[in-house]
């Protein structure tokens, strides 16, 4: 090769690597940013619910209030027999048995529920019925509680003794015909002892009898409930002749009236 040629050759490979020189390589891309990391959202908060009745025991056919509050929820149902309700609220409920009832509360956090018993009592027996009070016939309670009012020989004005007697008899009659016998009669009968005819014997028991009436009544005995009857000498109660005797006959003397 000649000189001039290797000369040539040389200035070739000069340019070549001055040419390739010139050429710088590109900068590398920066790198991406690091990616921010995000929280996570908190998960909505759990509903929550208090329930309760009020009172907790009832006797059958009475009622009790449910009461409950419920909190992060969107709905609430109460069971058996009420249904859905609002967030907080009261309930009448009238169970006829025992019952638990069941509230609950829904909500985007999930659910709760809580539970309230009525129990329910059988009302206590009716008292027994009293015993049965012993009848005594109008006859009998006059006999036991009245006494008869005793009169002078051919009077028949109201002596001192009598009048104690009657004093008594008007409270008896008074309680017979409030408390026994409201739609009862009483007779107040006249007697006499077995002296004087029979004629004479029944008007003086007629005023004997009346006598004694009106003394009842001055004492506040009901005048319609009393009715006046002689039987003179007719009914004695002794039959010996003898003052004593005679004093027993000579009455005014109280009986059932018809």
């Amino acid at each position: 090769m000649t000189k001039r040629n290797i000369g040539a050759l040389m200035l070739a490979l000069t340019l070549a690597v001055g040419v390739t020189g010139c050429k710088k390589k590109a900068p590398a891309p920066p790198p991406p940013p690091k990616p921010v990391a995000v929280a996570p959202a908190p998960p909505p908060p759990r509903p929550s619910i208090t329930f309760s009745a009020e009172p907790t025991t009832v006797e059958r056919g009475q009622c009790a209030t449910l009461r409950w509050n419920a909190a992060n929820a969107t709905e609430v149902n109460i069971t058996p027999g009420v249904g859905k309700v609002a967030g907080s609220g009261t309930q009448r409920v009238c169970p006829t048995a025992t019952t638990t009832y069941t509230a609950k509360a829904d909500g985007p956090g999930g659910s709760d529920s809580a539970t309230a018993t009525v129990n329910v009592t059988a009302p206590p027996p009716p008292p027994p019925p009293p015993p049965p009070v012993a009848t005594i016939s109008l006859s009998d309670l006059l006999a036991q509680q009245l006494q008869d009012a005793p009169f002078d020989f051919d009077k028949s004005e109201i002596r001192e003794d009598a009048r104690n007697i009657l004093t008594r008899d008007s409270e008896a009659l008074k309680g017979i015909f409030r408390d026994k016998y409201p739609n009862a009669t009483v007779n107040v009968e006249g007697h006499c002892d077995e002296r004087g005819s029979a004629e004479y014997n029944l008007g003086l028991g007629d005023r004997r009898a009346t006598a004694a009436k009106e003394f009842l009544v001055q004492l506040g005995v009901a005048g319609d409930k009393l009715k006046t009857v002689s039987f003179g000498k007719e009914r004695p109660t002794c039959t010996e002749a003898n003052e004593a005797c005679y004093q027993k006959n000579r009455r005014a003397h109280f009986s059932a009236g018809q």
